[in-house]
């Protein structure tokens, strides 16, 4: 039997209007079927569609029209309220701009969509213990935020997107921020906690060697998709 697709898109279009009131297609009937477990890297020259396309997929925005599925859910019928628990529940997002709080410690922050989605500390400890000793940084757990380096912050913000066991991981530029050591280093740890937690993974990055490491690399130019 086939396993559902993990994330689907089905000739999804994305329009923007522009103050010379001509629209704009940011992404222009964008068709694809990810597996469970596949790591996908999207490759593109900057607004070629990159980041509509993760939002798309994570349901912070809708599509113009066709249709985007998170285990074959139709994210567009859904309410704002259902695609933000289904986004709490499914889907672990890591950014550019590492956006943590720089007013709580390490472990806080990684322990933060736990607490909002009103969980209790005892439910989730063990498991913010566990992904800080897999990135190397459990040492540092009650350390502040601003204490630590950007490679580092970067290994926080990733243990706070697995922190409730997403079955997808969307990182928009996830080493945007770094220089090449710490990207290589922040990467390779990101695939690795991937694999061992099951996740499907799709990420966008503008370095050829950062995609190779995906099982597969898409290239996306003027909102058209193509598969490499």
């Amino acid at each position: 039997m086939t396993a559902t697709p993990a994330l689907t898109f089905r000739l999804v279009s994305k329009v923007y209007d522009t103050f010379s009131r001509e629209s704009r297609f940011a992404l222009r009937e964008v068709s694809f079927d990810i597996p469970p477990g596949l790591k996908v890297a999207i490759v593109g020259r900057s607004g070629s569609g990159k980041s509509t396309l993760l939002h798309l997929a994570a349901g912070i925005d809708v599509p113009t029209q066709g249709e985007v599925s998170i285990r074959g859910r139709n994210l567009a019928a859904l309410s704002d309220r259902a695609r933000t628990l289904v986004r709490r529940q499914e889907i672990g997002l890591v950014f550019q701009f590492f956006y943590l709080l720089p007013h709580l410690s390490v472990r806080e922050n990684v322990c933060l969509p736990g607490f909002i989605a009103g969980e209790r500390a005892s439910e989730f400890g063990e498991r913010a213990s566990e992904l800080l000793e897999e990135v190397g940084l459990l040492d540092r757990a009650e350390d502040n935020i601003q204490e630590l380096s950007g490679g580092e912050m970067q290994r926080v913000a990733i243990c706070r997107s697995l922190l409730r066991k997403p079955r997808l991981l969307l990182a928009d530029e996830p080493t945007g921020n770094l220089d090449d050591a710490n990207s290589g280093l922040v990467m390779n740890l990101m695939l690795k906690l991937a694999s061992k937690e099951g996740n499907t993974l799709v990420y966008v990055t503008h370095s050829a060697e950062l995609a190779s490491l995906a099982d597969e690399v898409w290239r996306l130019q003027s909102g058209v998709l193509n598969p490499s």
